[in-house]
């Protein structure tokens, strides 16, 4: 999976609670922006579509 390019989540605005996403055709990836280096959450496109409609 290509990580390089992440976005930060436009809901975030100034504040310090941010996460950023990656993706690529057949999978996704969040980070804590705070902590770049840190561990990620990997998903499927599927997995990340239900983990997204559960927080919602």
């Amino acid at each position: 999976m290509d990580l390089t390019r992440w976005r930060k989540s436009t809901r975030s605005g100034t504040a310090s609670n941010c996460v950023e996403l990656a993706r690529t055709e057949q999978a996704a990836a969040i980070r804590d922006s705070k902590n770049p280096t840190g561990p990620i959450l990997a998903f499927t496109s599927k997995s990340l579509a239900t983990f997204l409609n559960t927080l919602r």
